[in-house]
């Protein structure tokens, strides 16, 4: 009865449907017409294929595998025991164990000689890196440099006199959502395998995966295994690195994103100059532009950096830039928020300038920017903290503009000592101390500089009274001596 009940319901519909659906064409006009779908005119049409590109761009396209040794602690620390020992022997003592772990990913050939890109997490603590090309040739990898920050690394092998394949850089500034794409890398090690699918977004900065976030997101099938290949364009060159996917399973659920190309060329110059990777600093921080801000400032566009903090003397104070300006586009390209304008500055060369769009109550400006790094002063002092202190386990330096950056915990007008890392199961750790917490105080007096701290941890105090900055929160604690 069920049944029936539900297939007349379902011709009732589709009665209806069908009544509704030549009364609607009755009134529709002449011109509202679908266009008449066809079959393909002709044999190349039937023949269009990725494979040109493929054919390009795959031999450039490497595997990458890594090895690396670690040691494995016994089971039970009681077979090394030396009662245990009286009583069964030296038979049961167990010490260390090493193991060998590999892992393997993707990686692109920028140059003949041998100059390749991977991702850094992919080669990160190894002992030995193979690359496989194409044609099944294996050569041992060095490290030219690896950004834990941007997750890049660039790889070099000596080829000889051969000329190596490569993929040209393509700037990701004229991608466009929708555009085309593939992807070449190795996933799961079952060797060189290539997917397709579209540019899904462009500028993603909310993927926690780099310090550096502007990410190309795709829907071309990403998977372990993929991370360093390529992401390439229709043209045949390269418009990012496979970094990342979002899975709760493991597998491509059609999101996965890559670093773009500006950046890996960022990367590259650093690597082949022999120098350590440098970037443009702002001097100012701001918050992201929402809908509320948008509105209590009067600003018709949603997107940009609001400026809160202008570093004395910095590039932004030296442009002209004032608290409550807000940051809208740098060299004509427009910005999202906060990350997006760190990415789109880190990606600029040192040395020249850039051209920031600027809106400022009702005025539209363009201010020319200097490009410069962030200066490291005062030095750092980089010092681990030894004894029976409060800090012991604590590495601490002097806060900079330089290390502020780096660590990007800390804010413009921080300054003082700042604790770098962290020893496990250290006095530091158990008081809960963390990396980017600023030492504001020690026993009531300020600390200005690491050499201050020290010589105030020289002092015997019945307790130390230590006072910390952390993102701006004042802590205090009294710790037994």
């Amino acid at each position: 009865m069920a049944t029936r009940n539900r297939t007349g319901f379902r011709r009732l519909v589709l009665g209806l449907g069908g009544a509704l659906g030549l009364f609607a064409l009755a009134l529709a006009p002449a011109a509202a017409e679908t266009p008449a779908k066809r079959p393909p005119a002709g044999a190349a049409e039937m023949q269009l294929s990725f494979a040109p590109i493929v054919r390009k761009v795959a031999p450039a396209v490497v595997n990458i595998y890594t090895k690396r040794v670690v040691e494995t602690r016994p089971i039970s620390p009681l077979f090394n025991d030396p009662f245990f020992r009286r009583f069964f022997g030296d038979e049961f003592q167990v010490g260390p164990q090493k193991r060998v772990l590999g892992a393997l990913g993707s990686g692109v050939i920028l140059r003949s000689d041998g100059v390749i890109v991977t991702n850094h997490h992919v080669i990160d603590g190894a002992q030995q890196i193979t690359v496989v090309l194409s044609d099944r040739r294996e050569f041992e990898a060095t490290v030219m440099l690896s950004d834990e920050r941007t997750d890049l690394a660039i790889l070099h092998i000596d080829p000889g006199s051969a000329k190596l394949p490569t993929i040209e850089l393509r700037d990701e500034a004229d991608l466009e959502v929708g555009d085309l794409v593939l992807a070449v890398g190795n996933p799961f090690g079952v060797g060189q395998t290539v997917t397709s699918g579209i540019v899904s977004a462009l500028a993603r900065t909310t993927v926690g995966i780099t310090d550096f976030r502007s990410f190309i997101q795709t829907d071309a099938a990403i998977n372990p295994g993929n991370s360093g290949g390529a992401l390439v364009s229709m043209d045949g060159r390269l418009v990012g690195v496979n970094t990342a996917i979002y899975s709760k399973s493991g597998g491509s659920i059609g999101i996965g994103f890559a670093i773009p190309a500006s950046m890996v060329r960022t990367v590259l110059q650093a690597a082949l100059a022999g120098t350590k990777l440098r970037r443009p600093w702002l001097g100012a921080e701001g918050e992201d532009v929402t809908a509320e801000i948008a509105g209590s400032i009067g600003l018709a566009h949603i997107g940009g950096v609001i400026l809160k903090g202008i570093y004395p003397n910095g590039p932004a104070a030296q442009a002209g830039l004032k608290d409550g300006d807000v940051v809208v586009a740098v060299n004509g390209r427009e910005i999202a928020d906060g990350e997006d304008l760190r990415f789109r500055i880190a990606t600029l060369p040192i040395g020249g300038t850039a051209e920031l769009g600027v809106v400022r109550g009702r005025q539209q400006l363009t201010l020319p920017i200097k490009l410069v790094p962030a200066p490291e002063d005062p030095p750092r002092n980089q010092t681990k903290l030894e004894g029976p202190v409060p800090l012991a386990g604590a590495t601490v330096a002097n806060l900079s503009p330089a290390l502020a950056e780096e660590m990007g915990t800390v804010r413009v007008a921080d300054k003082g000592v700042v604790i770098v890392s962290i020893d496990r199961s250290s006095i530091a750790q158990r008081l809960r101390l963390a990396p980017g917490d600023i030492v504001l105080a020690l026993n009531g007096d300020r600390v200005n500089s690491v050499a201050d701290l020290k010589r105030l941890l020289g002092q015997k105090p019945p307790v130390w009274q230590l006072q910390i900055n952390r993102a701006g929160q004042v802590i205090n604690l009294n710790v037994r001596a």
